[in-house]
């Protein structure tokens, strides 16, 4: 009871203070030039500043910045420090640390970063930050970024990036994205994804990628790929991916593992329990194993399966029915079929 008591016999005055300061239009500096202790709305100060909203007046603050409420709109200032927000805070840029329940910064923030409930930039975030339930920027976000629901950032994202249900960039990223929903990026995505639910690029993804439901980029997808679900690339599908329904891709290079694969120009190993599908005028180089194998253009290698079908075979065919339209003589076979 006393400790409160105590806290209200200074927490009152302060406030009163600042309001009156702030009421007035004008501030209290104690200071010997701009360095000392700034009661209200005063532009400039060097040591410890009090107000409960900044506006367009304040222009630079180094050492701490307390206020009340998240500056006005149009703020045009500079904090350098320890910018403290009960509840908010926030600045026109904000290097060193911000925290409160929210933290709003109009341009580019740098250090680190709390904010409770958010913490957002118009620019670039560089550091630590963290969001109880969103961190989102204009620009680039660097560094270990985390949100309670989600991230997201206009630019690009690079260090480890942390997002309950959802990580995005509207450029590219690169290094860990953690995301319990979905992870993507409107350009190219390098390094280890690891989604819930999906992982995504609208260029290309080059390193490791987890996600229980789909991985898809629009690009080529380079290295381990391993989902729920399905796993799509609008280039090439290179080195392993494995899907629980489906793989498919206009290229795919090494191994390609699931119910159902498709391509048009495949080289290595293909194991589809279900169905693989080859296009027309397309290739195979190497093996596929599946129940059906349609290849509707060149087989070079092996098919194993039920029913195996190739409009030009150069190799071999195991199965019940073996089908090579481009043999002169005995064009379908049991078991076994060979062509040159």
């Amino acid at each position: 009871m006393a400790h409160s008591t105590a806290f209200f016999r200074t927490a009152v005055p302060v406030l009163l203070a600042l309001a009156a300061t702030s009421l007035q239009g004008q501030g209290l500096k104690i200071a010997a030039g701009d360095v000392g202790i700034a009661i209200g709305p005063v532009p400039e100060i060097t040591g410890v500043r009090l107000n409960l909203r900044d506006d367009r007046r304040f222009r630079r603050a180094t050492g701490l910045n307390v206020t009340v409420w998240s500056p006005t709109d149009d703020v045009d200032s500079e904090v350098t420090g320890l910018a403290l927000g009960l509840p908010l805070t926030g600045a026109g840029r904000l290097t060193g640390i911000g925290a409160g329940v929210g933290v709003a910064v109009q341009d580019d923030f740098g250090g680190l970063g709390i904010g409770v409930l958010g913490l957002g930039s118009g620019g670039d975030i560089q550091g630590v930050a963290f969001g109880g339930l969103g961190l989102g920027g204009g620009g680039d976000g660097t560094g270990l970024l985390g949100g309670g629901l989600g991230v997201g950032m206009g630019g690009d994202l690079q260090g480890i990036i942390i997002g309950g249900l959802g990580v995005g960039a509207g450029g590219s990223a690169t290094g860990l994205l953690i995301s319990g929903l979905a992870a993507g990026v409107g350009n190219d995505l390098r390094g280890v994804v690891i989604a819930g639910l999906g992982g995504g690029a609208g260029g290309s993804i080059d390193g490791i990628v987890l996600a229980g439901g789909g991985v898809g980029a629009g690009g080529d997808i380079t290295g381990l790929s391993l989902a729920g679900l399905g796993i799509g690339s609008g280039g090439h599908l290179k080195y392993v991916a494995i899907a629980g329904l489906g793989v498919g891709a206009p290229r795919i290079t090494g191994l390609a593992a699931a119910l159902g694969v498709g391509g048009t120009d495949v080289r290595g190993l293909v194991l589809a329990p279900a169905y693989f599908r080859l296009e027309e005028r397309g290739e195979l180089r190497g093996v596929s194993v599946s129940a059906y194998n349609n290849i509707r253009g060149s087989q070079n290698g092996l098919a194993i399966g039920i029913v195996n079908i190739a409009e030009e075979l150069h190799g071999v065919q195991i199965g019940l029915i073996n089908i090579a339209r481009n043999k002169d003589s005995l064009p379908v076979l049991p078991l076994f079929n060979y062509h040159p």
